[in-house]
Order: C-alpha cells, then sequence, then structure tokens
C-alpha cells in the first residue's frame, strides 16, 4: 500500500483511512506505540516509540510488523 505523510502519524492516519479501527491495534490510549508493534524505515527500527517522531524521506519504505506470541 502506498500512502503519503510527512509523519508516521500522517501515515497512521491515512493507514487508518483505509482499515477502519486499525489504531487501537497499534496505538495505547496515550497514542504510544504498543509493546507487540514495531515499525521500520527502511529497514531500521524507529527508536521514537512515544512521539513516533522518526524522520523518512518520501520514497521511504515503511513496515508495520505485530510481534506473535504462543507455542
Amino acid at each position: 500500500m502506498q500512502v503519503k505523510g510527512n509523519s508516521l502519524q500522517e501515515v497512521l492516519g491515512e493507514v487508518e483511512a483505509k482499515y477502519p479501527k486499525i489504531h487501537t491495534y497499534l496505538l495505547d490510549d496515550q497514542g504510544r506505540l504498543r509493546s507487540h508493534v514495531n515499525i521500520f524505515i527502511d529497514g531500521n527500527l524507529i527508536s521514537d516509540r512515544e512521539a513516533l517522531s522518526d524522520k523518512f524521506s518520501p520514497d521511504s519504505e515503511i513496515y508495520i510488523l505485530q510481534a506473535l506470541s504462543g507455542g
């Protein structure tokens, strides 16, 4: 999926527009990234899980991954 945004919040907002209520799986009640979710920008794990302020370019690849657990 291709989206445009100048911040991760904008990118996540556009993703939510296509997939309503997905933010509840990604962000907690304070707007921070949930502990079981990781976001990578161009293959690098983001460093700011609270404000989601990591920088990226218009052609960056952003991956959102949810950790799996079980036995």
